[in-house]
């Protein structure tokens, strides 16, 4: 799928014709791929690179464009499981044009079509932007989650809940190596400066996404401590609360057997002192509800 975009009037506009400032390509097929190996000269390996969700973020310098390729989030759709999942971002910036290409179609740009646009270059690095605003709201989303789940960790003995967690755990992993990743992309560039077409505004931009993206590896990092934390704790509670409920289960055992053990020696087919007793019955009763009674003082002793 192919996207095209003008900047007009300030204004970011979708059109359906050449030639656009950016152009978006989703899933390119291999007429589409061809297209942009021959025409546009983006090199082949980058471009696979850039439709691999596992590649890392790297920035390349080409004789006619510079190459990016950036990680983000994917959007959570919500479901049994909490795994989030990490995409790659292919970015190629030319004088006069920036080419994206995606594995996915998501809104990469909706956020900037009511938004007063300066650059192609400013369009590109606020992409990058809002990836790391995406990964801080992902964040606060993971917290939330986490704090539902430790409330239900606390009541329930059920494995699906440590699960989750660790779950979260494992995606905090891959945000952390993927924020990582941006970091070193943007430090390049911030040391590359002189090779880009960039203005003034654009560098101080461009060192305001770095300390943004420091923040969010920070707590990223914070929230990813946390969890791991978590985890053993979490299962400790679990192996208390089964301990707790086979106590009880142990309790309620002995508590039956102790009454059951005295109507049973009077409940044997021999001769036994009391049988012709007209209040036999309930002095068995008795002896059986003093034997409980002695049990629960017992236990009220020792603080079971």
């Amino acid at each position: 799928m192919h996207k095209n975009y003008r900047i007009t009037a300030g204004r970011l506009v979708q059109v359906q014709d050449d030639p656009a400032h950016i152009s978006v390509f989703v899933s390119p097929d291999e007429e589409e791929k061809k297209y942009l190996v021959t025409e546009l000269k983006i090199d082949e390996h980058t471009l696979s690179s850039a439709l691999d969700p596992d590649e890392l973020s790297r920035l390349e310098f080409e004789p006619e464009h510079m190459a990016v390729i950036f990680k983000r989030p994917k959007s959570y759709l919500g479901g049994p499981h909490f795994e989030l999942g990490i995409g790659s971002t292919g970015a190629f910036l030319f004088k006069k044009q920036l080419v994206i290409v995606l594995s996915e179609d998501v809104p990469i740009l909706d956020h900037l079509m009511n938004t007063r646009v300066t650059s192609i270059a400013n369009i590109f690095l606020r992409m990058i932007y809002r990836a790391i605003f995406h990964y801080l709201e992902h964040l606060k989303v993971i917290n939330k989650i986490s704090d539902e789940l430790q409330d239900k960790i606390n009541s329930s003995m059920e494995n699906k809940y440590l699960i989750n967690l660790f779950e979260l755990q494992k995606s905090m992993v891959y945000y952390l190596s993927s924020i990582n990743g941006n970091t070193a992309l943007i430090e390049k560039m911030k040391h590359n400066v002189a090779k880009t077409d960039f203005t003034q505004e654009d560098v101080e931009f461009l060192d305001d996404i770095y300390v943004e993206n420091n923040q969010c590896y920070k707590q990223a990092e914070m929230l990813s401590n946390i969890l791991s934390s978590l985890m053993d704790a979490r299962a400790s509670i679990v192996s208390n609360n089964l301990n707790i409920l086979m106590k009880m289960l142990n309790l309620i055992t002995i508590g039956i057997m102790v009454p059951t053990l005295v109507v049973s020696a009077f409940s044997m087919n021999v001769k036994i002192p009391i049988q012709d007793h007209p209040y036999a019955f309930w002095i068995i009763i008795g002896l059986a509800a003093t034997s409980v009674a002695g049990l629960v003082v017992y236990l009220r002793i020792k603080k079971w």
